[in-house]
């Protein structure tokens, strides 16, 4: 079967699948699964390149760590190094030793196996957990920043935990000298990023927006995830590091929020053909021969790490909140995959243990994606109490009532000047550079980025808003900006700027009602005027 007849039938399968999962309001993360799982068992006829084929995948992982870069810039991990460096150091490390003695002393394991199968079980879901944080909008939640912070913990202690499996399939390889070379390379890729960062990158993409050319933007974007990706590897680390340490030096830019709307696409598509690649390691033999045995560890796995984040976060806050996270990152992560695969290389784990792993993984994912969406229902079931406020929540959660303000040209301006007088909340989003830094330099609350952007509009909390603003002279873009308003939000109020009556019957579909007519408020105030000077 050729390449395009493979990609068709995949295609086909992903999209027939979570078309009829999203009826039951599933996860899409499980219909892909389920799509690798059907392709492996039933097309086995199928030659795939599976090794090319993950590393394609491993570049959703990468997007998705440049986006949650962007979500939390220096400044906002700065005031997370609680919940990172603290809760999230306690979590690998507690969890590593737990699940490592149980597979010592309880499962006969040597060692060395239970210290690789220790460290992969401490590991979490970055893909799964923020993917749906971000969409319920959990994730400026108190208990969803004491989730993030512990998965960017995770994701940086993948690093240290695949160098400890190179030291230890490796009985003579000189640990000092790894540790100062892992040092030196760590240190290199920082200060590389942050000149870049600092003094290259705004600067460059100042340059492209003033062209003008939207695909030039994102083309710009996409070279500097893969570069800073690519930088990071010939280091020595993952891809991903690199790709999150350049999105937290582009989150202190403007351009943030049009970057993340930008690369969403290429995110949740690449997310996919991983979790396909997921699917397509599982071995059904397996499954049905030890079918009992998957269940009761995928069931206990949850289970301990649940009670162990529980009671490490419980030490520090109180006990809705640290069951609600305990609830949100107690499955194994997809980073785990990684890890098998490279113990499994080095002769540290059986294929045989491999394969089961990979099953409970993959049962404990699709828990996940199954029930992170409720847990705030669930454990509401329990705990009626209201929850505090954190002292320092990021600003974009706090965002309500306010106006969105569509353009900043000299009308947006406007607007803007008298709803700062009236000292009324607002937000404006302009697609012009020099408006944009028009507006910081008058102190105005102006993002860069794209006012039909479903995500765009979803960062500024348009669910929050009391009205929408539309200042924008071009009919096609006030058409597809109030298409994407009311699929976000088909209550709010939407006022639009006309010249005539053609404008207004176009957007009586959208339910649009509320015009200022241009021309009729000039007609009437000239008029006005007139009539005053013959008096």
């Amino acid at each position: 079967m050729d390449l395009l007849s493979i990609i068709v039938i995949t295609l086909f399968l992903s999209l027939f699948i979570n078309l009829f999962l999203k009826k039951l309001h599933i996860s899409p993360i499980v219909g892909y699964i389920f799509t690798g799982v059907i392709i492996v068992t039933f097309m086995k006829f199928v030659h795939i390149n599976s090794e090319l084929l993950s590393h394609i995948a491993e570049f959703g992982i990468v997007f998705l760590m440049f986006t949650i870069g962007l979500e939390f810039s220096v400044n906002h991990l700065k005031k997370m190094k609680k919940e990172v460096f603290v809760f999230g150091t306690l979590e690998v490390v507690i969890t590593t030793f737990c699940f490592s003695a149980i597979s010592f002393y309880l499962f006969s394991l040597d060692l060395k196996t239970s210290i690789v199968i220790g460290s992969a079980l401490s590991l979490s879901s970055t893909a799964i957990v923020l993917k749906v944080l971000n969409e319920n909008g959990d994730i400026h939640r108190p208990y969803g920043r004491y989730s993030t912070g512990i998965l960017i913990f995770q994701d940086l202690a993948v690093i240290p935990i695949l160098l400890m499996l190179t030291i230890i399939s490796d009985p003579n390889a000189s640990i000092s000298d790894m540790l100062l070379n892992t040092l030196y390379s760590a240190i290199a890729v920082g200060v590389i990023i942050f000149i870049l960062g600092k003094y290259v990158t705004e600067r460059f993409l100042a340059y492209v927006v003033d062209t003008h050319v939207e695909e030039l933007f994102i083309s710009a974007i996409l070279l500097i995830v893969l570069s800073s990706s690519l930088l990071a590897h010939i280091f020595g680390f993952s891809y991903s590091l690199g790709a999150f340490l350049a999105g937290m030096l582009i989150a202190e830019t403007k351009y943030k929020y049009q970057i993340e709307a930008d690369l969403v696409p290429f995110r949740d598509i690449l997310l996919g053909i991983f979790f396909i690649t997921v699917g397509l390691q599982v071995n059904i033999d397996t499954i049905l021969n030890n079918f009992f045995l998957i269940i009761g560890l995928a069931i206990g796995i949850l289970a301990i790490k649940a009670i162990l984040i529980f009671a490490i976060l419980r030490v520090f806050t109180f006990t809705k909140r640290a069951f609600k996270v305990a609830l949100a990152i107690a499955q194994v992560g997809e980073f785990s995959f990684a890890i098998f695969a490279l113990a499994s290389a080095n002769h540290l784990l059986d294929p045989t243990i491999n394969e089961i792993l990979i099953a409970v993984v993959i049962i404990s994912l699709i828990f996940t994606s199954l029930v992170l969406r409720y847990v705030r229902v669930f454990v509401q079931l329990f705990y009626k109490d209201k929850t505090e406020i954190l002292d320092e929540p990021l600003v974009s959660s706090t965002i309500s009532n306010h106006i969105i303000v569509c353009g900043y040209s000299l009308l947006g301006q406007k607007i803007v000047k008298y709803l700062k007088q009236s000292d009324f909340p607002y937000v404006a989003i302009e697609h012009d550079r020099e408006h944009v830094k028009l507006g910081h330099q008058r102190s105005d609350i102006v993002f860069f980025g794209n006012a039909a952007s479903k995500i765009m509009l979803n960062n500024l909390q348009i669910k929050n808003a009391a009205s929408v603003i539309i200042a924008i002279d071009n009919d096609d873009k006030v058409r597809l900006i109030c298409q994407s308003i009311r699929d976000i939000n088909p209550n709010i109020s939407i006022i639009i700027k006309v010249t005539h009556q053609a404008q207004i019957d176009d957007l009586r579909d959208i339910k649009v009602e509320k015009f200022i007519n241009e021309n009729e408020i000039i007609a009437e105030q000239l008029v006005k005027k007139a009539t005053q000077c013959s008096l």
